[in-house]
């Protein structure tokens, strides 16, 4: 497991971010981070104020990487300050609870050691490339180009029918706050929605299974951007339990109970169908790009043949 719990006594009253700071070797920042995250408790109770005076016995859950390497693929391309990677589908990028298994954090922390983190986010089913930082300023610098827009960055998906014209999307997204009616973390609304834009373009229609490999250039980095905008223009992304499909499927889904059988009839697919492709950015004095290495046209054999699934809900 990623977290491991470490028990301390403390015997005599301190600061709980001083504790955490001193014990972890770590910033005050990156101290406050963790207690806000929940992870020091004492008597099986979370500690929150980071002021706090604490004493006696304290526990931290604590991540560390995993010391296997079974799981452990290697980086596309590595240089002094970061490492790009090609992410598989269905692994976590960060490990989201105490209990939660192996993620690409261990990976990264396997091969960069403790200082190297992730820099942007990709979602757990979306396979493709992945950004990790070596050390603090390289993490700092490659965040603040994400934050920026500085970071230029293309998908490929499989989608639900023929996309016959090349397209640009522009909604106003926000998230969700109630599920009563579907399990959609993200709705279209013209009400408080940010502005979001993508640019599809259809590359190859597979008549035998309706389905268009299509090239997606997000223009801003809203959650479910690219899921949400293919879903309203009725071109689902195929493999999606989110959007497309109905509430019982995505309740399942969400509930982790939705079978590999159910998820390929209600969903179209085994997996979701999205993949990150391409980065452009500047690190530095030096432009990057990279292109996956892994054939995503191929992907388009885990895609259920039309008979056996269910349409598509709009």
């Amino acid at each position: 497991m990623p977290f491991v719990k470490k028990s301390f006594f403390v015997s005599e009253p301190t600061a709980l971010f001083l504790f955490v700071m001193k014990t972890l070797g770590i910033s005050q920042g990156e101290a406050q981070r963790l207690i806000h995250k929940g992870r020091a408790q004492k008597d099986k109770n979370i500690l929150l104020n980071s002021g706090e005076k604490i004493e006696g016995d304290i526990s931290l859950y604590v991540f560390e990487p995993l010391e296997s390497n079974d799981k452990i693929f290697t980086p596309i391309y590595k240089n002094k300050d970061f490492m790009i990677f090609d992410k598989p589908s269905g692994i976590l990028i960060h490990p989201n609870t105490h209990e939660a298994g192996y993620s690409m954090l261990d990976v990264v922390r396997w091969h960069g050691g403790k200082t190297a983190n992730i820099a942007h986010r990709l979602d757990k089913e979306t396979s493709g490339l992945l950004i990790a930082a070596l050390h603090k300023n390289a993490e700092i610098e490659l965040k603040k180009a994400f934050e920026n827009k500085a970071v230029q960055k293309e998908y490929l998906a499989w989608v639900d029918g023929e996309l016959k014209e090349n397209l640009s999307v522009t909604t106003r997204l926000k998230k969700s706050i109630d599920f009563s009616s579907n399990k959609h973390k993200v709705l279209v609304t013209q009400e408080r929605g940010k502005v979001s834009t993508t640019d599809f373009f259809s590359l190859f229609y597979n008549k035998k299974l309706d389905a268009t490999l299509v090239r997606c250039v997000p223009k801003t980095g809203r959650m479910h951007q690219i899921r949400v905008h293919l879903f309203h223009v009725k071109h689902r992304i195929l493999g999606d339990p989110i959007y497309g499909v109905n509430f019982s499927a995505a309740n399942r889904y969400l509930d982790d109970v939705l079978s590999e059988e159910e998820r390929a009839y209600h969903t179209g697919a085994k997996r979701l169908m999205l993949h990150a492709s391409r980065l452009d950015f500047r690190f530095q004095n030096d432009y990057f790009t990279f292109e996956s290495e892994i054939d995503f046209t191929k992907m388009q054999s885990l895609i259920t043949p039309l008979s056996q699934r269910e349409k598509s809900i709009y």
